[in-house]
């Protein structure tokens, strides 16, 4: 057992070629022929931790599954099962993880599981704990997670750094959100955030992302602390950061400021898949650079530009949609884009499926018309009221705008407009923002004299984590409502939902009328904000 560990020991630092070549030589050697066979007929007498990690070593160093060796093991494992600790348990949770099912491994895995189950509550060595919960897996019944999850939380005060970076990372193996135990390791991860290695930063933001864990503290403190230690990551390593706090929404703005300076300073410093994820990731978490917002711009048009000769259709109109989302219209690309789309051979590109395409061609279509200088406000926007229902998500806002306002006819629901947008209520109202004013008695003119408002009842997903800072998208929406004449008022669902008819009333009346409508003791702090 002694040979064959430190020979998986010395194995698993060796690189891929070097494992390939070391593998044969130790197949092959005799030494090891004879070692195998002492093991076959020994495995009986062994002792309970020789064996399992026996076991170990084997599975690890490659030798197939199918051969005797591995398999009389796996079944005395299973005929000494009860007398193995606790560490040997953790030992073969980790072997069988490695193995595939068979009827021998299968009689095994389900008689571990069963140990495990009545063992878990004495368990205290977190190690051990977090091993079990990342061998067990998303397989494992929920009252196990469950049993797991509470002997962590038992020994949560003795969470090391070491340990909580395990345990955070052994939850995502178990496909299980314990709020409580990430929390706690979420705490002692941002108290330690810079003895965490590039490799585990990227681990906890895409378990974060797997397990739908959105902790704004500790997105900030690994921003903040990549942004502190900007110098020391190459351009790799910053994108990969970016693009996964993208996934999860997050807008580590400085974080962004700095690499937008870097990318401004030098334009060969982006390839074109880099370009790719910068201007997807800009465009998502809707940041453009304040101190350096044209420059930052022309270089990405530059090059985009350069890179037009050799570029996809897919990545084109991936690239323009991208930059027309960020109110800036990238002129040679969009003339590439329109012709290929004139000629029809977007259509052609399996990259995307084609509802999705044909999305961003529409939004691309929009951006060129309504973000154009020349673009004036109409004097007049036709619409279209498609139902007379509502969604059930909105139901408590028809309520409440009926109880505000006093009849459905001084607000329009379900609204259709040009270039396939849609809000969700339409008020009508004077130049002052004093009086709401009938929609029927504002159909058939406009003027100057009435004021348009757009309310969109939104989810929480279409902010940037932790802000009231709108998505690309939502942002793009609400840029181009402007343009046709709206005041556009976003409103929280989630929060919507939560608040008393009375608060939500107030709250509305506080969005819709001027401030200097009402005294100012009408309106709460709370309304304001």
């Amino acid at each position: 057992t002694n040979c064959l560990t430190m020979v998986w020991r010395l194995f698993k630092n060796l690189s891929e070629d070097q494992r390939r070549y070391e593998k044969r030589l130790i197949f092959e050697h005799p030494a090891f022929v004879k070692l195998c066979q002492q093991l076959l007929q020994g495995s009986r007498r062994m002792m309970r931790r020789d064996l399992v990690f026996s076991l170990h070593a084997l599975v690890n160093l490659g030798v197939p599954q199918n051969t005797l060796l591995v398999q009389t093991l796996v079944r005395v494992c299973q005929e000494k099962l009860n007398q193995f600790d606790n560490r040997c348990i953790s030992v073969l949770a980790t072997t069988l993880a490695g193995l595939i099912k068979d009827k021998n491994v299968s009689a095994l895995q389900a008689g571990l599981q069963l140990l495990v189950e009545q063992r878990v509550p004495s368990i205290k060595d977190i190690f051990i704990l977090q091993n079990l919960m990342k061998c067990m897996g998303k397989d494992a019944p929920v009252f196990l997670k469950k049993k797991l999850e509470m002997a962590v939380l038992k020994e949560i005060d003795h969470l090391t750094f070491p340990n909580a970076l395990r345990v955070f990372l052994a939850l995502v193996a178990m496909n299980y959100c314990s709020i409580p135990v990430l929390n706690a390791c979420s705490k002692i991860i941002q108290e330690n955030v810079h003895d965490v290695p590039f490799r585990q930063l990227i681990l906890i933001l895409e378990a974060c992302y797997t397990l739908q864990y959105r902790n704004v503290k500790l997105f900030s403190a690994l921003a903040d602390y990549v942004h502190s230690t900007a110098c020391l990551w190459d351009k790799r390593q910053i994108m990969l950061l970016l693009s996964a706090f993208e996934t999860l929404g997050f807008q580590p703005k400085e974080l962004m400021g700095i690499f937008s300076e870097k990318v401004t300073k030098d334009p060969e410093f982006l390839n074109l898949k880099e370009l790719l994820i910068v201007l997807r990731v800009y465009s998502r978490l809707n940041y453009v650079p304040g101190g350096h917002k044209d420059l930052f711009f022309e270089t990405l048009h530059s090059c985009l530009n350069k890179y037009l000769p050799q570029i996809s259709n897919t990545d084109l109109l991936k690239a323009v949609y991208s930059l027309c989302i960020l109110g800036s219209l990238p002129h040679r690309a969009l003339d590439a884009l329109l012709e290929k789309d004139s000629r029809g051979e977007l259509i052609l590109s399996d990259d995307l499926n084609k509802e999705k395409m044909e999305m961003m061609l529409r939004c691309v279509k929009a951006c060129v018309e309504l973000d154009s200088p020349s673009f004036t406000k109409p004097a007049f926007v036709l619409t279209e009221n498609s139902s007379s229902l509502v969604s059930l998500k909105l139901r408590k806002a028809q309520e409440v705008l009926v109880q505000l306002l006093g009849d459905e006819n001084m607000f329009q629901q379900n609204v259709h407009l040009p270039y396939k947008y849609h809000i969700d209520f339409e008020i009508r109202m004077d130049s002052e923002r004093k009086k709401v004013l009938p929609i029927t008695a504002t159909d058939d003119h406009a003027g100057s004299n009435v004021q348009r408002l757009a309310l969109l009842f939104v989810p929480l997903s279409a902010f940037c984590a932790g802000t009231t800072h709108p998505q690309g998208r939502l942002a793009m929406k609400k840029r181009h409502l402007n343009k046709l004449g709206y005041d556009v008022i976003l409103v929280l669902n989630k929060k919507f939902q939560e608040m008393t008819n009375e608060h939500a009333v107030e709250f509305l009346k506080g969005k819709i009328y001027s401030e200097n409508a009402f005294p100012f003791s009408e309106v709460t702090g709370q309304d304001k904000n």
